[in-house]
């Protein structure tokens, strides 16, 4: 049987999901179990909306960041990009950063994921070596030409402007 939270999930714009989450703060928990859950439609979607509504290192989250980190690899594109979204609202406990970095950098290397995806990644890689400047010289690597041939100009632009940053 579909829950209230699926079926607005499957039913509803973004608008009118994000005002249910707002109406529904119970709904927070089921959010996240989908969230990271392999219940499609419905999880890439919940994903999507929780990112939406919560706040920078929101407290509902930070519990589940390990479940957040283990789901990440398994899933699509989509998927990834909106759990890795939600990683870099929070701040990070050093245990999940090196695994998260892996999986980002895995992310990454992947040049046939989609453009949003690798984005993403990238920027918890620099998030993340921003902390531990050893990893610095890691990074500069991951900008050459084979990691950006299949990207689209406006990733491209993105990707020099936070390189830009993280130098300086």
């Amino acid at each position: 049987m579909e829950s209230s939270l699926e079926h607005k999930l499957l039913n509803s714009y973004k608008s009118e999901m994000i005002s249910y989450m707002a109406r529904h703060p119970e709904a927070y928990e089921e959010a996240i179990e989908l969230t990271v859950s392999d219940n499609q439609p419905y999880s890439w979607r919940a994903a999507y909306v929780l990112w939406s509504v919560i706040q920078k290192n929101d407290k509902r989250i930070q519990k589940h960041i390990k479940k957040i980190v283990n789901a990440i690899k398994n899933k699509s594109d989509g998927h990834q990009r909106e759990l890795l979204k939600i990683l870099l609202m929070m701040e990070l406990d050093e245990k999940y950063e090196s695994v998260l970095f892996d999986i980002c950098m895995g992310v990454w290397e992947q040049i046939s994921k989609t453009p949003s995806v690798r984005v993403n990644a990238l920027k918890m890689i620099i998030k993340i070596a921003d902390k531990h400047p050893e990893l610095r010289q890691e990074i500069s690597f991951l900008t050459q030409d084979h990691y950006l041939a299949s990207l689209s100009p406006g990733a491209k632009h993105s990707i020099k402007k936070l390189m830009k940053e993280f130098n300086h």
